[in-house]
């Protein structure tokens, strides 16, 4: 469910870099309003929830029973949750702006924002895919994932989704 996460993650940070594109083409048109849209529901809502999932049962047995060199890739993961709320409220902003229609590009503070955003959300995916996931995975026992996984999808449940039927915007 974690690496699924990742995978959205990952499907919506190149439709934030496909809007940056469409904007600096294009300008502000409903597709982008859309996209920016898009980009704020899963960031807003979704993100957080995984960053509780991992906050929960990935981090806990790491801290508790890894390696110097896992507990120490933890504590940076940890850190990362925490920039990462900081540099989403700054990259935050400007896509709100112009998905309320109030702003029709992105000047070049927003784009550095919106791309420190990114960089650091491909490099902390990189590191929770390739040593955090594998090293939690040594420590579990099979039978403790899935409940693991129960508890992560009910408090999914209670969040908001896309009308159905409606195409993501910014091809």
């Amino acid at each position: 469910m974690l690496e699924a996460c990742h995978e959205r993650v990952q499907r919506t940070l190149a439709l934030l870099g496909r809007l940056r594109a469409h904007v600096a083409l294009q300008g502000s048109d409903e597709s982008a309003r859309q996209a920016a849209r898009d980009v704020l529901r899963y960031f807003d809502i979704a993100a957080p929830l995984h960053h509780q999932d991992e906050e929960l049962h990935v981090f806990p047995p790491l801290l508790a029973q890894g390696s110097p060199a896992v507990v120490a890739l933890v504590q940076r993961l940890l850190q990362d949750h925490q920039d990462m709320v900081a540099e989403w409220a700054a990259a935050r902003q400007p896509l709100q702006a112009l998905a309320d229609g109030q702003a029709s590009a992105f000047s070049a503070e927003d784009e550095a924002a919106m791309e420190r955003f990114a960089l650091r959300y491909a490099r902390h995916i990189e590191d929770e895919e390739g040593a955090a996931y594998p090293a939690v995975q040594q420590l579990l026992p099979p039978e403790a994932l899935a409940p693991m996984g129960r508890e992560m999808a009910s408090r999914r449940q209670v969040m908001p989704s896309r009308p159905p039927g409606r195409p993501r915007a910014i091809a």
